[in-house]
């Protein structure tokens, strides 16, 4: 899939804009956080453990058993609550660049939860499983650059957030009732209209540590949109072609 906002989009600003200043904001205020600098990255910020805390008030929270999570600094207390309250933790394989591309943290399995949910930890302590071996995901949580009060979500630019859900849509693992959740702070949102694709998925959720924004479900996208994936990407990323054999065979 190609980078954040590629492809068909409705019209808004770019989005590469909003990152900069989004980004310039979190580092000037000094509301940002370890790792530095924020740019280039979904940004740590002030506020983190207490957004992970609100998030965990909510009832998709309460009802989720099994959390699917982005690996990246501000969402790390959103994992080591999951791990403390016993429900699994899936995270993927940085860029989905092999055919087992999730790491599986079972609670039940794991010494040290800290250690496990760190970026390094988790490839150290985690159960590296491909897609057959993943379990239903009962809520995705959503590392963010931006976010609109509409839940329009703005990453990196790399695109992989997007298709790590398309991925697990098609293997039927999520649907357009499973809740997608962003933990950010308040500064990370904005009331700009974003240039928005049909691969976009949109949040359902959205926490800082000041507020919960609840949202109308809206239609999500229904799996891998093929058109946007070349032949580099196909090559890249096993799980892909896997998916394709196994669509071109039906």
């Amino acid at each position: 899939m190609t980078a954040d906002g590629d492809g068909a989009v409705s019209d808004g600003l770019d989005k590469e804009s909003i990152r900069e200043r989004v980004w310039d904001d979190l580092e000037e205020s000094g509301q940002a956080r370890f790792p530095f600098p924020p740019h280039g990255r979904i940004p740590n910020f002030a506020g983190a453990s207490e957004a992970a805390d609100r998030l965990a008030e909510q009832p998709e929270w309460e009802a989720a058993t099994t959390i699917k999570t982005n690996p990246d600094a501000p969402q790390l207390p959103v994992r080591r609550r999951a791990l403390r309250e016993g429900k699994t933790v899936y995270m993927a394989v940085p860029r989905l660049r092999d055919e087992r591309c999730f790491l599986k943290l079972d609670p039940a399995d794991l010494e040290d939860y800290d250690a496990a949910t760190t970026v390094s930890g988790s490839s150290k302590h985690g159960e590296q499983v491909g897609p057959d071996a993943v379990d239903r995901v009962d809520l995705i949580v959503s590392g963010s650059v931006a976010v609109t009060e509409r839940g329009g979500r703005i990453g990196k630019g790399e695109g992989y957030s997007d298709l790590e859900y398309a991925v697990l849509r098609d293997l039927g693992l999520v649907d357009d009732g499973t809740p997608v959740a962003t933990t950010v702070h308040e500064r990370q949102l904005i009331d700009d209209p974003v240039a928005t694709g049909a691969h976009d998925v949109s949040m359902t959720l959205v926490v800082t540590p000041d507020r919960t924004i609840r949202l109308d479900e809206s239609d999500q996208p229904a799996g891998i949109d093929w058109d946007l994936l070349d032949d580099e990407r196909l090559e890249e990323i096993p799980v892909l072609k896997r998916l394709r054999d196994r669509e071109t065979d039906s």
